[in-house]
């Protein structure tokens, strides 16, 4: 797969077999789209090309909604695409300018002659140019014009659970990971370096990594301890997490991202490593002292080895 952050560096395509969206989380509305791109080029030939944006579209339409976070950065988006067999994506620098292309402008220079299309897969609820005046009925219309094809993904085929990036931000938000899993097809998961904290946990015989998130725009979880899966390199392990303040034990109130690692014992500072959130165990708590938060991290860890 080749990633271009210009729509000239695609100037060799021809007959490209093509979709276009946010494709925020990549879940299983969106991989209906993308398999049936697959089994088009399987039919007609030609290449796959997948049009997306950075930043999200509401950040430019809609610049005082500054609680936006995304399901998947940018890098993290490209490499779930990687799995599905995808051969180009675009990753279209999404401006004020661009949103306010007429429809038409937007087939004739951005799909005709810039993605060299030859088969559109589009959601149902497409919408594109100035106003959102552009829908499916619009691609219909110029389609022949423009000498390439249409295919519509039925909502029924999209939202047979009901999927939408929207409804999935809602459950991580709410911590309800379990759901956010079914809806992403995948387990929900960060990634981020390993920073030095105040090494309390390993006092307690439950050492922890630090995660220091780089990404702002990366939508975390709510405060509480979790289930993860861990990968470091090509190994997963089993872990336990929180993302909280440590009421028992700081008064800065910073909100921290911790995890223990099971059956795991290296210095891993410096280093990149993904999280996969499996289950949400509990609210964080603040503890009497530190013989009871010891005992509630015991009891975490049962509970997440069971999982």
């Amino acid at each position: 797969m080749r990633v271009y952050h210009q729509i000239s560096e695609l100037s060799s395509l021809a007959n490209s077999i093509v979709t276009i969206g946010t494709f925020d989380g990549v879940h299983l509305g969106h991989q209906k789209i993308i398999k049936r791109l697959i089994e088009l080029k399987t039919k007609q030939g030609g290449e796959t090309v997948l049009f997306t944006f950075d930043p999200h579209p509401r950040k430019i339409l809609f610049p005082e909604q500054t609680d936006l976070k995304l399901i998947t950065t940018t890098e993290e988006k490209c490499e779930l695409l990687k799995q599905f067999g995808i051969d180009h994506v675009l990753i279209f620098p999404f401006t004020k300018a661009f949103s306010e292309m007429q429809a038409k402008d937007y087939i004739s220079d951005i799909i005709s002659q810039g993605l060299k299309t030859k088969t559109l897969v589009i959601g149902y609820d497409h919408r594109f140019g100035s106003n959102r005046e552009g829908n499916i009925e619009t691609l219909k219309e110029l389609s022949s014009t423009y000498q390439f094809e249409v295919e519509e993904i039925p909502a029924q085929e999209v939202n047979q659970l009901n999927i939408s990036s929207t409804r999935i931000r809602k459950a991580i938000e709410e911590g309800n990971v379990q759901t956010a899993n079914e809806y992403l097809g995948y387990y929900f998961f960060i990634s981020g370096v390993v920073i030095k904290g105040k090494q309390l946990g390993r006092s307690l015989g439950y050492p922890t990594a630090n995660i220091f998130i780089e990404n702002i725009d990366k939508l975390i979880p709510k405060i509480g301890v979790y289930a993860v899966n861990v990968i470091i390199g090509y190994a997963t392990y089993k872990g336990m997490l929180n993302i909280g303040t440590n009421p028992t034990t700081d008064v800065d109130k910073l909100i921290k991202i911790e995890v223990n690692i099971f059956d795991f014992d290296r210095e891993i500072y410096g280093e990149r490593i993904k999280i996969e959130f499996v289950k949400r165990i509990r609210d964080e708590e603040k503890f009497a002292n530190l013989e009871e938060l010891k005992q509630a991290l015991a009891n975490d860890k049962k509970s997440c080895c069971h999982e």
